[in-house]
């Protein structure tokens, strides 16, 4: 099928492709500008994130970080409560660590070359080739969920796109179809159009302007593309949160230091489980800590444990509300801990809890 392609639709495809963008393209900060942090920035936040949903935290980070020196200046602290909510946070961690490597070791000059950028924290094939693109109109295609879907379906490929094989197979494909004299504006086009049009569940297939030559639209098979592996077989886990309130308005919370989700991100203290467990389990796991003088009242805070879905893992979380006389160990006061950086599900917890 590529053959076909590239006899048929190699002097136009592209042509045609960015004229569709030019008239089409959403406007978005990121667009308007050649700054390489400013698109870097973007691009981090927009991996796993859709634009509605990132565009706030866009504008958050430039309005408080316009440069990756400033950038490089906050604390990890600063950064992930910044992050909060946004979710997947080694992100938040690649940041900080690339812009303390260009701000210190770079000398704060924000490389622009795929071969620099690749070599950063947290930027892989998709990222250096977006930026360097992007910023610097290097020759090289940008790949990401929205090119493999439109040009599999295009095409008829049916390599599996979550496998090593199949970048290096995309990539071929689209470094032929490449304006070299404006890889810009193709590599945006290409992503818009799987974006605006060749969708994943609603495909505006009557509409779009290569249906012609479609591999998927003309053998009715535009839903068998992408093909990817089987998914992962979820892990459930079941996450008891002591939440401790003391008299005198203090509690406990702790630092993830240990690698896997939400590292470096704070909790309260945690006892994980094979399943859902009781007030009476509870009480005897308190009764172990050596941190406490006299509990009072324990309860559970959600009467339904709330469900938090990530991508290998289903966490089912219960709250439990823990008054006590003191606190003996290191605490936190209650007017300080919305300072730090938490997990959504314990942000979205704060939000409602009422601790008086």
């Amino acid at each position: 099928m590529e053959r076909i392609l590239l006899k048929n639709l190699i002097h136009t495809f592209s042509i045609d492709l960015v004229n569709w963008y030019s008239k089409n393209k959403r406007k978005l900060p990121w667009r308007d500008t050649k700054d390489p942090y400013k698109i870097w920035l973007s691009e981090i936040i927009l991996q796993q994130t859709q634009i509605i949903q990132g565009l706030p935290y866009y504008v958050n980070f430039i309005t408080n970080y316009p440069n990756v020196q400033a950038l490089s200046e906050a604390s990890e602290n600063e950064i992930l409560k910044m992050w909060e909510g946004l979710g997947y946070y080694s992100r938040a961690r690649n940041l900080h660590k690339t812009a303390k490597i260009i701000s210190k070791d770079l000398k704060g000059i924000f490389p622009v070359t795929y071969k620099e950028l690749i070599k950063l924290p947290g930027i892989g094939d998709y990222s250096a080739s977006a930026i360097s693109s992007f910023s610097n109109n290097e020759v090289v295609s940008v790949v990401d969920g929205n090119v493999y879907r439109f040009i599999s379906r295009l095409l008829g490929i049916k390599t599996l796109i979550n496998t090593p094989k199949s970048l290096k197979e995309f990539k071929a494909v689209t470094m032929k179809l490449i304006l070299k004299d404006n890889p810009r504006d193709f590599n945006q086009a290409i992503m818009e159009f799987g974006a605006l049009v060749c969708r994943p569940a609603t495909p505006l297939c009557n509409g779009c302007i290569f249906k012609d030559n479609c591999y998927g639209y003309q053998n009715d098979m535009v839903f068998n593309f992408p093909i990817k592996n089987r998914k992962n077989k979820i892990r459930n886990r079941f996450f008891n949160y002591l939440v401790f309130k003391s008299v005198d308005n203090q509690t406990i919370i702790e630092k993830r230091e240990k690698k896997g989700i939400w590292q470096n991100l704070y909790q309260f203290p945690l006892l994980e489980t094979d399943k859902l467990i009781d007030n009476k389990e509870i009480i005897k796991h308190i009764k172990t800590l050596k941190f406490l003088k006299r509990i009072g009242s324990i309860q559970l805070f959600n009467n339904q444990n709330v469900i938090h879905k990530l991508s290998h893992q289903k966490i089912s979380i219960s709250y439990w509300i823990v008054n006590v006389k003191i606190i003996k160990s290191k605490s936190t006061s209650l007017d300080k801990i919305n300072s730090y950086p938490f997990p959504k599900p314990l942000s979205n917890f704060l939000s409602i809890f009422k601790w008086q």
